[in-house]
């Protein structure tokens, strides 16, 4: 903007100074103020202001104050507003004054980007020059170049067809058919036709709805993101040159060609809209033509996109689709889902979940799996027990299976018949709460055969098998002895046999333990061997004097399964007591009569003995002691069996075997033969280790080992 001040001594003054800005882009607001204001204005002044915005803009001024001296037709102190030369308005006095001429508070619109003020005072001024002038704000304001009238000199609108205003200045543009001239003002009918590629639009031929002025070949390809397909809406007002002829209107020399990929191309003519055409395509190219003869109105559409539509799923059997629609689109995605209890599975491998997306094909992009039942894989298998299928196969959802124990060898902890149901989780869950792991506990003291009668061993009768399950024969370095099994890794004997009376407990490798057999001969059955031997801590003999805590356990490497030849004899119950009198069963490979000689047996021996009172007891084995001090003491720990005219009783070779009552239907181990004085002699009884009075020693041993 030029901004120059020029003080001109009108009449007064003889020359003319003017100050001049440098030069500088035009600014878009300003202030302008007369002299000292808003100090009274001096007399005989005269000054112009040149205000300028940028082109394309007009100037708003606004008067924030103007007190100029009053006069008719302002003819003394003045403002003067000035375009090209021409008073806009001229201007004194006050807001509230009865004379000259105020601006009051509308703004003054300028043409254009210009405008000159001149402020002038003269000499005279009856207030003594108190009128302090005035003060004003210049802004640019945007100019609508595009709603000005016509000039009317013949130049014609600022814009042929379409105008755009934009900020400072004005754009031209044509409509569709008609492309801009190089003079940016004017439009020229054009058939260039375009790649069209928004999802909706208008096209329309050259001209329409008024024939193109000249014969047109114009191409328009509509081609939208593929998964979308093009519906073409022709308006009604359709003409197209044709021919009549016997088949119909014929597109000899104006037609609209309609192509659409795979597909015939459609030519269009005739005065009868097409209406909608779904192309199920997300490509269509239209030809127009015409030549310089006939006349041709042609042609307006709208064309709108669809997404690709995809096939309804199929069921699934066992499991469900989601969501469920009417119908599917492109990027629509699917889900299955099966029923409870049942998986997913595709291609013959389990999937954790499905979900396939509609492709702009209009096909899914996974085929759909398949539902299968879960199955809980075999139920855990039970030790000494097996697993019987109540409900269901193979091992499938919701199938109910029950443990049972091989009896009568085994029982169920509990006594319960624990179910179990194959659940969604795949896993075996228990119809008792809280969860109950069948576990399978051998039988004991119940053989399958009973004896018929009880037999001295002495002069006794075999056992038939089967009817003593319990009994261990032990081959200790060449000795004979017995045993009880009392659990599936646990023999019961007695301490002498597996310690010397120097006290050097036997090695593992030298105890051989039969198990399950009743004829020695018939040694078939190989021996087994222990993991360990455990004597009694306070067991110590070395003058086989002290028989006291003669008790030992083997452990076995392996454990047994239990069978009608092999079963635990059961140790002591709190219940269980020891009255004298009462009838108990010896059993033993050991020395037996035959004739006048006795040997040892060879097939397993039992004999029926009662137990006897402590009292008669001891006074036998006192009076023993009278004639051979080096009979053994007898304690606590032990008690004695037997008849006192003899003739029955355990002998050598028996040791460690079992001393058992029966009660309650079950035989338990209430001795071990542990020594005795000739046996079977009138007067001697046999005696055995008192095995209630080393439960807790027994139960410490078997969990500590």
């Amino acid at each position: 903007m030029w901004w120059t001040f020029c003080i001109i001594w009108s009449l007064y003054v003889s020359m003319c100074h003017c100050l001049q800005r440098p030069s500088s882009e035009p600014l878009m607001h300003g202030e302008v103020q007369s002299p000292q204001y808003p100090q009274p204005y001096p007399p005989n002044l005269q000054e112009q202001w040149d205000l300028s915005v940028p082109e394309g803009y007009q100037i708003r001024l606004t008067f924030t104050h103007l007190d100029i001296e009053a006069s008719p037709g302002c003819y003394h102190d003045a403002l003067i507003v000035l375009y090209d030369g021409k008073v806009v308005g001229r201007f004194c006095g006050s807001e509230n004054s009865a004379d000259g001429h105020h601006p009051g508070h509308e703004p003054i619109i300028s043409p254009d980007n210009r405008f000159t003020l001149i402020f002038q005072s003269d000499k005279n001024n009856p207030e003594r020059h108190q009128n302090v002038g005035f003060s004003a704000q210049y802004q640019a304001i945007d100019v609508d170049e595009c709603s000005a009238p016509d000039p009317g000199d013949g130049s014609g609108p600022l814009c042929d067809q379409i105008c755009l205003n934009t900020l400072g200045s004005y754009l031209c543009s044509c409509h569709h058919g008609y492309e801009l001239r190089s003079d940016q003002r004017t439009c020229l009918l054009s058939c260039g036709g375009g790649i069209f590629d928004e999802p909706e639009g208008h096209l329309f031929s050259p001209g329409y709805p008024n024939p193109p002025p000249y014969a047109v070949s114009c191409q328009y390809i509509i081609s939208v993101e593929s998964g979308f397909t093009v519906s073409l809406n022709f308006s009604d007002l359709f003409y197209i040159e044709s021919v009549d002829t016997d088949e119909g209107p014929s597109c000899l020399h104006h037609w609209l060609e309609v192509t659409i990929p795979d597909k015939e191309p459609m030519k269009l003519c005739g005065t009868k809209s097409p209406g909608l055409i779904d192309t199920n395509s997300n490509t269509v190219k239209l030809d127009y033509h015409t030549d310089d003869e006939g006349m041709s109105n042609g042609w307006s559409l709208d064309y709108s996109t669809h997404r690709v539509r995809c096939p309804i799923p199929d069921k699934v059997a066992k499991g469900r689709v989601t969501p469920m629609l009417t119908e599917y689109f492109y990027r629509d995605y699917i889900f299955v889902r099966c029923n409870q209890g049942y998986k997913l599975m595709m291609d013959g491998h389990e999937i954790e979940s499905f979900s396939t997306m509609c492709q702009h094909n209009g096909q899914w992009h996974l085929t759909l799996p398949e539902c299968h039942i879960i199955d809980c894989g075999e139920p855990e298998p039970l030790l000494n027990g097996g697993v019987t299928f109540i409900s269901g196969v193979d091992n499938q959802y919701l199938s109910v299976v029950q443990y049972h124990c091989d009896e009568p060898f085994y029982y169920l902890l509990g006594g319960l018949n624990v179910s179990f149901i194959c659940e969604a989780d795949r896993q075996w869950r228990s119809n008792q709460d809280p969860l109950l792991r069948p576990t399978c506990l051998p039988v004991c003291g119940r053989p399958t055969k009973h004896l018929s009668s009880f037999q001295r061993i002495i002069g006794g009768d075999e056992a038939p098998e089967h009817t003593i399950p319990w009994q261990v024969l032990l081959n200790i370095d060449g000795g004979r002895g017995g045993g009880m099994v009392i659990a599936d890794r646990w023999i019961m004997t007695a301490a002498h046999n597996v310690k010397t009376h120097e006290g050097i407990i036997a090695s593992n490798d030298t105890v051989r333990i039969y198990m399950g057999l009743n004829d020695v001969k018939a040694l078939s059955v190989l021996p087994v061997y222990p993991a360990s031997v455990h004597v009694h801590p306070e067991y110590n003999n070395p003058n086989h004097a002290n028989y006291n805590n003669d008790i030992a356990l083997l452990k076995l490497q392996e454990p047994i399964t239990f069978q009608a030849s092999i079963m635990p004899l059961c140790l002591p119950a709190e219940s269980d007591t020891y009255v004298p009198d009462t009838m108990g069963l010896v059993s033993g490979f050991g020395v037996t009569d035959e004739g006048k000689r006795r040997i040892l047996a060879n097939k397993l021996k039992y004999v029926q003995l009662p137990l006897v009172e402590d009292e008669t007891c001891q006074n036998s084995v006192t009076s023993l002691k009278r004639k051979r001090a080096s009979i053994p003491i007898l304690t606590s720990n032990m008690f004695c069996a037997g008849i006192p005219e003899g003739g029955k009783d355990s002998c050598q070779g028996d040791s460690g075997s079992g001393y058992v009552l029966y009660d309650n239907g079950r035989f338990w181990a209430a001795g071990i033969v542990s020594w005795g004085v000739e046996c079977g002699k009138q007067g001697t009884y046999g005696v055995y280790t008192r095995v209630a009075n080393y439960l807790d020693w027994i139960k410490k041993t078997m969990q500590e080992n």
